[in-house]
């Protein structure tokens, strides 16, 4: 999105969302296109940001303005004409436009970005060890402790590391929270330009445990479990065999 929007124009803009006003987006210019964490911010060349957050249902997609659109226009909620190219998000469920960054209660919260280059590893670690009794699968996954692990590399990560999703973070050492975000970032980079996530490196299988309950274990053919964890009741994959119990 950025390399197809960035310094181009806003021609005409369409908006179902109540936060954004279309009347004040058209005219305007798009100065970069970035994410941070899980937001999608569209920056503007006065300062503005338009936060977007696809949760589970969302996503953007970028047309040539004679392409036939691949969803309907009913499940549309905003539309920016740029020439060549028309950004369309569809069934969006957060949108805003902001005077700036600075101006969002949902990014000052946010906690270090895993893909930003900057990224400070220790606060991650300091903010997740300030929850000693939050289960280790549940600390991952706030966004104010660390920005970007979702419900996949959740699971995934936890694999991989051999570590209990369901311990008290006060169980868990420096160096494994270190590790398990290092392989975060590296997973998550690895997938940035792909279509479909992979976070095994191979073509047959994409995942190790996510979405397998009931299939044996890659590495030990121990049958994968998952549970529901946390107040949002996210899945959890794991293997009992690879993933031994720290807490009961």
């Amino acid at each position: 999105m950025h390399r197809a929007l960035a310094d181009k124009r806003i021609m005409r803009a369409e908006s179902r969302m109540p936060k954004v006003d279309r009347a004040r987006l058209e005219g305007a210019t798009i100065a970069a296109v970035h994410a941070r964490g899980k937001h999608l911010l569209i920056a503007l060349a006065d300062g503005r940001v338009l936060r977007t957050h696809m949760q589970m249902t969302g996503s953007w997609h970028l047309y040539r303005c004679s392409d036939r659109w691949r969803r309907p226009r009913r499940r549309m909620a905003l539309l920016l004409e740029t020439d060549p190219w028309h950004a369309v998000a569809f069934d969006l469920p957060q949108a805003e436009l902001l005077r700036s960054e600075a101006h969002s209660r949902q990014l000052r919260r946010l906690g270090p970005d895993l893909l930003d280059p900057d990224c400070d590893l220790d606060e991650a670690i300091g903010r997740i060890q300030s929850c000693a009794d939050l289960p280790l699968g549940v600390a991952l996954m706030r966004q104010d402790f660390v920005a970007g692990i979702g419900n996949v590399y959740k699971s995934e990560v936890l694999f991989l590391e051999g570590l209990d999703p369901f311990a008290p973070v006060a169980a868990i050492t420096t160096d494994q929270l270190r590790r398990a975000l290092e392989r975060a970032q590296r997973l998550m980079r690895r997938n940035l330009r792909g279509r479909r996530r992979n976070t095994t490196g191979r073509s047959d299988v994409s995942k190790h445990v996510y979405g397998r309950s009931g299939d044996p274990c890659p590495t030990c053919s121990t049958t994968i479990r998952m549970r529901r964890q946390g107040d949002a009741g996210r899945s959890t994959y794991w293997c009992p065999s690879c993933q031994p119990p720290l807490a009961q």
